[in-house]
This record gives C-alpha cells, structure tokens and sequence, in this order.
C-alpha cells in the first residue's frame, strides 16, 4: 500500500494507519549563519530507553568499545534529511576518529517521523548486528532515491537496497509486514520523549547532555571530550 510520509507516528499502539501526533517530532532546522550552535543541556536523566526483553530485533544497535568513556545516543528518524546529511557527511569521520579509536560508543536509537521512515527501521533491524550499520548508512547515501522521490514505491525501491544487501525477497517481506516490531519501534521512541524530551530530529545524548539538531565533527568532538 502507499504510504504518506508526512503522517508522524506516536504511540506504541499506533499502526500504519495512524494519524498524526500535531507538534511533535519534526526535523531540525539548520541555524543560520552566524547563529549560536544548539543549546545543550545536563537535565536529562541518564536512564536510557531499554528495549522490550521478548523482541530481540528490539535489541540495542551500537558500535564502538563497552569501555569507551563517553556514550553517544543518536535519537534519528531515516527520512530525515538532517540525519542523513550527519550520516553522509559527519558519521565517517566521528566513526575513524572517536569510535575506533576507542573514546566513544554510539548508540542508534529509532526516531521514526513518518510511516517510511517506521518500516524502514524496520527493515534495519532484520539484519545482523553487524550488518546494521552498513545498511543504516546506504539508505542515508540513498536517501534522495527512496525517501524523496516523486511518484515511487517507497517499498519497492527499500526493497532493492535491502536486496543489494543480501536480505532476501522473503525476509524483507516478512520485516515490512512486522506490525510487532514497528509497534517495539514506537514505544521506544515513546521512551527517547519521556527521558530527554527528544523534540526533533537528530537529537544526541551525550553521557547524559541533551544536544538537539545537527552538529558538525568539532562540536561533535567537543561534546564527547566533556566528562
């Protein structure tokens, strides 16, 4: 079936169908230039969202050393430009830099804003642990194919991407019809609201300091750095 990608799913209940949340989650706009970078703040509790223990696919999607000093949660939705653009243009070298050399864990945390963005994270998470990264971030690189486009199957072209893969046709469908892990999906993000007040699109935790909207790699650096 089609899907609208403007509709904002809320609700740990909320099917393909469900109407959209006025006011919440939507993508951060760039600062002009010149502007202060966004405000960070330590009032965020440190809980993170935990996954629903009887859904596995729910598990916590990460890389980098259990014993990085600094944890990085990135609350994301995959339609959202502003992530993708960190996914292209911030995450290699955040990866090269922080994460293999030990000084950070990044942390996925599903933030879907829309109905494609929902199956999609879906779909991610029917892949192994290792392979989820390297899938997350080739939608990111195609994002203008799938997520964008005018007048196409927003299905059909994840599906091709998933095929290149090396999912196949019959597990990618049995991901998108996965009401049970899109339902896990948006109770976590229920959870991201309740203990940041995640707001928009891509949100960071750092430790426990809450940094809203897109960052580049020195601002990224820096917030890690802070004890």
């Amino acid at each position: 079936m089609p899907f609208d990608r403007r509709v904002l799913l809320t609700g740990s209940a909320a099917l393909i169908s469900a109407p959209a949340l006025p006011g919440r989650a939507v993508a951060q706009t760039p600062p002009p230039a010149g502007a202060a970078p966004p405000a960070a703040t330590d009032a965020a509790p440190p809980a993170p969202p935990a996954a629903p223990a009887e859904n596995a696919r729910l598990s916590e999607r990460s890389l980098g050393a259990a014993s990085a000093p600094m944890v990085v949660q990135e609350f994301f939705s995959l339609t959202c430009s502003h992530c993708g653009a960190f996914g292209r243009e911030v995450w290699p070298q955040v990866k090269r830099e922080l994460v293999q050399t030990g000084k950070v864990r990044f942390v996925w945390r599903d933030f879907p804003l829309d109905q494609i963005a929902l199956r999609a994270a879906v779909v991610a998470r029917y892949f192994p642990v290792e392979a989820y990264e390297p899938f997350i971030e080739t939608l990111f690189t195609l994002q203008d194919r799938w997520a964008f486009a005018r007048g196409i199957d927003h299905k059909t072209e994840i599906g091709k991407i998933a095929t290149l893969a090396g999912m196949s046709q019959s597990t990618f469908d049995s991901a998108w019809a996965d009401d049970d892990t899109a339902r896990g999906i948006l109770a976590l993000r229920q959870q991201g609201e309740r203990t940041y007040n995640v707001q928009a699109t891509p949100t960071f935790v750092f430790g426990t300091r809450v940094v809203s909207g897109a960052i580049p790699f020195d601002r990224f650096a820096q917030e890690a750095a802070r004890s």
